[in-house]
């Protein structure tokens, strides 16, 4: 920071993340039938929000409540701050209901990111499970935005219903690239799907990419996270290979109230993001 008269603007300080900013609602788009894309834009005369892949901001629906969500948008697009959620509880049912031009208070970004710039040069396995797919939608962008840093990408997807697809249309454009692998499976097909159908996990053991020389990044529930790695270890990577992205029950975004506690770490502070060899152990304990 310069002195008033030593001829140099000052830096501007970088907004603090635990000072909610008003942003506007540009869109609300269903996915499916609880789950919903939100799309925010900065205020007149605020400034972006910048974000690394894997991180989270708590959203704030005015006299009703916070929420964290994972971003599920574009890094290279600042400009646009985008949530996937699904409508579970009181605040992201009111999230739901606002309209374009309405205002939602955004506190963020918090939490670890995807190690995306420490993989340049490997194969990339990205494996999914229902809504988990938002928090890896960034990491799709960035590594396709600049493929040529990165080896073979491969993307797994799994939901309950083919109804339970999020993205279906970008999956489409993503598979249509020819430089992506993308498979997707749902546990109970309908009559008309005609994809595959089992588990995400079985995916993993005919994928196209190199356990020696490969970085995996995993986001579902927990059972399914337990059993890909499991499955990514049997093809031969290691658990120092392997980053997991939790989804727990937080509250306050600093590791304060306890809500998100796992073990010894806090979710919103030590993760959302963690290399699975941190946290293995406790996968095997009830009690967690």
């Amino acid at each position: 920071m310069t002195t008033p008269d030593s001829g140099t603007a000052p830096v501007a300080a970088p907004p603090d993340p635990m000072w909610p900013e008003p942003f506007e609602v540009r869109q609300v788009a269903r996915e499916t039938g609880d789950t919903f894309t939100l799309t925010l834009v900065p205020k007149v005369g605020s400034q972006p929000h910048p974000f690394a892949p894997g991180q989270f901001n708590m959203l704030y629906v005015f006299g009703v409540g916070e929420v964290p969500i994972s971003i599920s948008g574009d890094p290279d697009r600042p400009e646009l701050l985008v949530h996937t959620i699904r409508a579970v509880g009181a605040t992201t049912r009111a999230l739901q209901k606002l309209k374009r031009g309405d205002q939602v208070g955004v506190r963020g970004p918090f939490g670890t990111r995807w190690p995306v710039d420490q993989a340049h040069g490997q194969d990339i396995v990205l494996v999914a499970g229902g809504i988990g797919l938002a928090p890896i939608r960034p990491v799709v962008y960035h590594v396709l935005r600049h493929r040529a840093l990165y080896g073979r990408v491969v993307l797994l997807y799994g939901a309950r219903t083919p109804h339970d697809i999020l993205y279906a249309r970008e999956l489409r454009d993503w598979r249509g690239r020819f430089d992506a692998e993308v498979e997707v499976t749902v546990d109970r097909a309908t009559i008309e799907w005609q994809g595959g159908v089992g588990v995400v996990t079985k995916l993993i053991q005919r994928s196209p990419f190199d356990p020696s020389s490969a970085v995996a990044m995993i986001c579902g529930p927990e059972v399914m996270i337990r059993f890909a790695s499991l499955a990514l270890e049997k093809r031969g990577m290691t658990t120092a290979s392997i980053h997991v992205s939790m989804e727990r029950n937080m509250k306050c975004a600093v590791g304060l109230c306890g809500h998100c506690q796992l073990g010894p770490h806090f979710v919103c502070k030590d993760g959302p993001v963690f290399r699975y060899e941190r946290i293995e152990p406790l996968f095997g304990l009830r009690e967690v």
